[in-house]
């Protein structure tokens, strides 16, 4: 099996090169990577350019978000494995991407493949913030807050067809509700993988300040269908605090 990494950009200079370098560091070779760039204005185009990657499709055009972005990636994509690697974010080692396959390998029926993130500091990545770890998926996780980190949730690229793309009107939780869509609604087959695959500068467009996280609590409680439900709004918020609270104070 093959992977095809899909990384949206806009002024992205001054991340892209770490992205790029933990990708171009995996032992596993056989990926390509997509690069679907909003028309950035400071040098993002001319970095990814300098890198001189033979594996690369690059289009450069204005897009309607991040999530159309990554849906145009996924169309452009050759390869049976889908990862999405925001400009932000970054490979945690060289041996990701063959984990990942890995796990496929070994199970044929296996749709789904996630794993652990962990957040740092947007200035100096050498400082961990936050170990994000979701632990198995089960049956209804969702409504108690739960969702797998997205940039760790590897899927065949098949299921976008089957099931759907990312959903732009869902906004910046979009891919919380691609993941309850396959996970909770069509019951995919789905594995954990206990280790960081990821880490990611804290303060993206989902975390930058906490008006943006109340309006994504917000818009995941509507397509959860649970916004009119006072009790149900309770335990989601309630365990939801729990678990951010926990991503604190345990460690890799």
């Amino acid at each position: 099996m093959k992977i095809s990494i899909i990384t949206p950009t806009f002024n992205s200079a001054k991340t892209i090169q770490s992205n790029i370098d933990s990708i171009k560091a995996q032992s596993f070779k056989d990926y390509q990577l997509i690069i679907i760039d909003n028309n950035s204005t400071d040098e993002t185009i001319e970095i990814i350019k300098k890198n001189n990657i033979s594996n690369i499709k690059f289009l450069i055009e204005n897009d309607l978000g991040i999530y159309d972005a990554i849906n145009k990636g996924i169309k452009l994509s050759d390869h049976e494995i889908i990862s999405v690697l925001h400009s932000d974010d970054f490979f945690n080692d060289e041996n990701v991407l063959e984990n990942i396959v890995g796990s496929f390998n070994e199970d044929k029926e296996c749709e789904i493949v996630y794993g652990d993130l962990v957040y740092v500091k947007k200035n100096n990545i050498d400082i961990p913030l936050r170990y994000w770890k979701p632990g198995l998926f089960k049956k209804n996780l969702f409504f108690k807050g739960w969702h797998p980190p997205h940039p760790s949730f590897f899927v065949k690229k098949k299921l976008f067809k089957d099931y759907g793309y990312y959903d732009l009107k869902n906004g910046n939780c979009a891919d919380v509700e691609l993941m309850f869509r396959f996970l909770d609604i069509n019951n995919l087959k789905s594995k954990y993988l206990n280790m960081t695959l990821v880490k990611m500068r804290y303060g993206g467009a989902s975390n930058k300040d906490i008006f943006s996280i109340i309006k994504q609590n917000i818009q995941i409680m509507k397509f959860l269908k649970i916004h009119r439900n006072y009790y149900k709004i309770s335990i989601f918020i309630m365990y939801k605090f729990l678990d951010r609270l926990k991503q604190f104070v345990i460690k890799e």
